[in-house]
């Protein structure tokens, strides 16, 4: 939910995306309500990349999998766009490790590699045996999907955990999409 400007890589002080196009600018004002409140009573923000393995979306039976096995999830544009992933397990230890050494902030959990898209969405194709995906360009995505998927894919931030592992003592056990995808972690 980082601001399409500036430095591809985000880190915890880095502006939300609150110019966004509906319907993501309703979730970033939500988000940004949210961690307000949170902070000023003194509490932990824990925003999390994207989640993959069991139960999720990029699970092996999830909606980003379907997609895929319909070569439904193309790479759209020049694929610049930046992800964070993170796996279920490694979200679960971050947010134990918030817990008990954590203090007042806001957190990035996500890997140690953030992913274009062109990097990301044909390993994970291959992950779930979907063929290889289609190109779409930006302007087809952006009639079709509208604005937000569009840009979720064309100029989307990714995320720095920095912070996470240095005042957490935390480290992802995927450091990277790349092993949890083709460990079958999906």
């Amino acid at each position: 939910m980082y601001a399409p400007e500036g430095a591809w890589v985000k880190d915890k002080d880095a502006p939300l995306a609150i110019d966004a196009p509906p319907p993501m600018s309703e979730a970033v004002a939500a988000v940004v309500d949210l961690e307000t409140q949170v902070l000023e009573a003194g509490g932990i923000v824990l925003r999390y990349g994207y989640f993959y393995g069991p139960g999720t979306q990029f699970g092996p039976d999830g909606f980003s999998a379907e997609l895929a096995r319909k070569r439904q999830l193309p790479v759209i544009g020049s694929g610049d766009a930046c992800w964070s992933f993170i796996h279920v397990d490694d979200a679960a230890a971050a947010t134990v490790a918030a817990l008990e050494q954590g203090s007042s902030g806001v957190y990035n959990i996500v890997d140690d590699e953030p992913a274009p898209a062109r990097d990301w969405v044909p390993v994970y194709a291959a992950s779930v045996g979907a063929k290889p995906p289609r190109r779409l360009p930006a302007w087809l995505a952006r009639l079709v999907g509208g604005p937000a998927g569009a840009a979720v894919m064309t100029t989307q931030r990714r995320a720095s955990n920095a912070k996470a592992t240095r005042e957490l003592g935390w480290t992802p056990r995927y450091g990277s999409w790349r092993d949890g995808f083709r460990a079958g972690a999906t």
